[in-house]
């Protein structure tokens, strides 16, 4: 956060600087020695995930393949997955389960 002592022009001036969407933050804590930052943090150190993702995504084709092999994982677990609740949702009514009932087991179906 920055704090400005407010003394008539200086405060203008400062206030013309924040207020300019072009000029950096070092600019203005340079620009005038009545602007005091407060210490930034410390940086935290990059996440083993940052890096994984950085170095994947780092060329458009990479992404472009890694975007598709997700969405074909996704679709693919998606799919087995409303598969198996659609099983368990309407066990006993699908051909799968009744199929025993009207088909006979035996020999060849060209006996006659």
């Amino acid at each position: 956060m920055v704090s400005v002592r407010t003394d008539g022009a200086l405060f203008r001036r400062c206030w013309q600087l924040i207020a300019h969407p072009t000029v950096p933050r070092q600019l203005l804590l340079r620009a005038s020695s009545s602007i005091e930052a407060e210490p930034r943090p410390r940086p935290r150190p990059r996440e083993a995930n940052a890096t994984w993702c950085s170095a994947l995504f780092r060329k458009n084709y990479a992404m472009l393949a890694a975007v598709f092999a997700a969405g074909f994982a996704f679709e693919v677990g998606f799919n087995n997955g409303v598969n198996k609740w659609w099983d368990n949702h309407n066990r006993g009514r699908q051909w799968k389960d009744i199929r025993s009932k009207y088909v006979e087991d035996g020999g060849d179906e060209d006996e006659e």
